[in-house]
């Protein structure tokens, strides 16, 4: 259950994108007096199409984040291994930010700089603002795909 929980935001979006497009193409073939099988036709078309865009558009969107993720951490692992100095100077400004001083910031600093991976974990989080994201890419793009189709086929069933 926590694992769908990840995925509310993309099935929320998903869905309210599939009623409104289907209930746009249906309202514009209803308003056009168009025959039920064309309207229906119409509405199913879009439903599908639609819906693979925007899983499409999900998914890639997802894959960009995981890739810039990546990049800027492959820069502050470079930075770690060949300029610590810098490094060590931009976690003592990070925390000097959040008030830390005298013993107590030069304890924090030396026990983030002397592990490599918390050290560049507080550049990501601390510096850079990003977070690594834990969605499945597919998972991302399939959940807006199928509450596209469960919410978007309302309009159609009226």
């Amino acid at each position: 259950m926590k694992t769908l929980q990840k995925y509310l935001g993309e099935f929320v979006y998903g869905g309210i994108d599939g009623c409104v497009t289907t209930f746009a193409v249906v309202s514009g073939a209803v308003g056009a007096n168009l025959e039920t099988s064309v309207i229906l036709i119409l509405g199913f078309a879009n439903l599908f199409a639609d819906g693979f865009s925007m899983s499409v558009g999900a998914f890639l969107s997802e894959k960009s984040k995981k890739r810039l993720y990546q990049k800027h951490k492959n820069a502050e692992e470079f930075e770690v291994r060949h300029n610590p100095k810098e490094g060590i100077q931009e976690i003592r400004d990070l925390y000097a930010k959040k008030g830390f001083e005298g013993d107590l910031l030069n304890q924090i600093v030396e026990k983030i700089t002397t592990q490599d991976e918390l050290w560049v974990n507080e550049m990501m989080t601390g510096e850079l603002e990003l977070q690594k994201e834990e969605k499945s890419s597919s998972m991302v793009g399939s959940a807006t795909f199928i509450s596209f189709l469960l919410v978007g086929v309302i309009p159609l069933m009226v």
